[in-house]
């Protein structure tokens, strides 16, 4: 170990390939090869050597396994050295050519820290220096590297539970907000991301702890406002430190509600849902706009989602009083978060009955007038639900309904097939029991028909979505057509049987 060039890698290819094998531990434990390899990993230049290193860590990291020799290595310094190791790969970027290789060198220095992780004096160190600041610069830097980012992700997850034990550190705050964020990011795009988190054991546990850790801060500020008798509201765009914990915390957990089955298992997790309801409850979106929209958008997603024993349908009624506050709200981006979590609670007949009790009914009519496509696809879903009962489709003609179902198919219909198939529906229940096209439809009954027939007309229909490939294609035909065909035939069989009757009676 004491040679250079080819001579010192091929001095740790070998010791790379003793310390493989875990039958030699107790070999290494009582021989100096752990001090060799350091002074290695102190002394070689990065990019002269960067393949001797290579094997240099890959031994490190197999002795790392083994509980002594990780004891051993911390009392040795093997942290400093690492996260000097990692500052310099970190300095080197990506239009380097040296860039690439280093990766092969990062993920072996990665994995090797995440065993240290696990030490209580190695989170400690990484709590109170810089390193959080060198594991985000290498994870924002290596973030199409599934390796790095996987063993980074575990490392901030071991620092996350430390933060929850460490009062004496002065950054702790910012630690946490940082390393939630890198969580966030992580698992807003990648489904893998999202379940391996999910998997890692106490992930769900420690968030929730934070939650309650941050929780209880806010409470204790917003109690230290009032009774010093200030009045006035923060501002909704400038969060505190606590607010801004929760506001990142219900991210990861909107984020993670995406995957099929980790948002099925967070839905029946009755201390996730009841956090999120907490959210709704004490905090008014005038106060922090982003934390209860956050925690609206994570309620819909969850509430997506019908399993066993869900946590949703349990608080569902307890959900509604909350939406129904946010309803009222000024706030555009609140009120359409709330419709969403109304369109999918509304396929319960408790909260259907709610709507009504409260007129919610009539506010979601309102918002087809608001000409936002989005809005109009969730107050859609919400009124299809409805008129699944038969006593409730009159309530389509209050605040004129039909009229603005038609306009918001004549607006967004020919680009969104979708939205077109949820009106085509919620008319179709509607229609149910009509007698006469002109008393069921009234004055919006030939705009009906004249865009029935447009959207059902192949050439017409499909050359709105020229730039979305089969998938447009095929919705058209196998959801969109069968129902507009329907409602077109039930429509003009009654609007002809009508005329009939009026020339008979003449």
């Amino acid at each position: 170990m004491k040679v250079d060039g080819k001579n010192l890698l091929g001095a740790c290819k070998l010791a790379f390939k003793v310390c493989r094998n875990g039958k030699n531990d107790y070999l290494i434990q009582n021989d100096t090869l752990l001090d060799c390899l350091l002074e290695v990993l102190r002394t070689e230049d990065l990019q002269k050597n960067n393949e001797a290193l290579l094997y240099c860590l890959g031994a490190i990291k197999f002795m790392s396994g083994n509980a002594v020799l990780l004891n051993e290595m911390v009392n040795k310094g093997a942290v400093e050295m690492l996260l000097q190791l990692m500052t310099q790969i970190n300095n080197i970027k990506e239009n380097d050519s040296h860039f690439s290789s280093l990766g092969h060198l990062l993920v072996q220095l990665t994995a090797t820290l995440r065993n240290l992780a696990d030490l209580p004096q190695t989170r400690c160190q990484l709590t109170c220096s810089g390193a959080v600041s060198e594991l985000c610069v290498a994870l924002e830097q290596r973030m199409n590297d599934k390796d790095v980012c996987t063993y980074i992700v575990r490392i901030f997850r071991c620092v996350v539970n430390a933060v929850l034990l460490t009062s004496a550190c002065s950054q702790v705050n910012d630690l946490v907000i940082r390393t939630i964020f890198i969580l966030g990011n992580l698992t807003a795009e990648s489904n893998q991301a999202r379940e391996q988190f999910f998997k890692e054991e106490g992930s769900i546990n420690t968030l929730m702890s934070l939650f309650q850790t941050y929780h209880e801060l806010d409470l204790k500020e917003e109690k230290w406002y009032h009774e010093r008798g200030r009045e006035e509201k923060k501002n909704p765009k400038h969060p505190s430190k606590a607010e801004d914990v929760l506001i990142k915390l219900i991210r990861v957990l909107a984020n993670l509600s995406i995957h099929p089955t980790v948002g099925a298992a967070l839905a029946a997790a009755h201390r996730v849902v009841e956090f999120l309801v907490t959210v709704l409850e004490y905090k008014s979106i005038e106060v922090c706009e982003e934390l209860v929209i956050n925690a609206a958008t994570t309620v819909n997603n969850l509430s997506f989602y019908k399993v066993k024993s869900s946590a949703v349908q349990d608080k569902k009624l307890r959900i509604a009083e909350m939406l129904l506050k946010l309803l009222m709200s000024n706030n555009m981006d609140g009120v359409v978060e709330a419709v969403r979590v109304f369109g999918n609670l509304s396929q319960y007949h408790e909260i259907c009955d709610f709507i009504v009790q409260k007129k919610i009914h009539k506010f979601v009519i309102a918002l087809l007038d608001a000409k936002n496509q989005d809005v109009c696809f969730s107050a859609c879903g919400v009124l299809l639900n409805l008129t699944v009962d038969k006593d409730r489709r009159a309530l389509l003609m209050e605040e004129g309904g039909i009229g603005k179902l038609v306009d918001c198919l004549r607006d967004f219909g020919p680009a969104d097939l979708q939205l077109a198939c949820l009106i085509c529906k919620t008319l179709w229940n509607y229609s149910e029991n009509i007698t006469s096209a002109a008393s069921c439809f009234g004055e919006d009954t030939d705009t009906l028909l004249m865009l029935l027939t447009s959207l059902l007309d192949e050439e017409l229909a499909l050359g709105y979505g020229l730039d979305r490939g089969d998938h447009h294609k095929l919705y058209w035909e196998m959801e969109f057509k069968p129902v507009a065909e329907k409602l077109l035939d039930r429509i003009q069989t009654h609007r002809s049987s009508v005329s009939t009757a009026i020339i008979t009676a003449f």
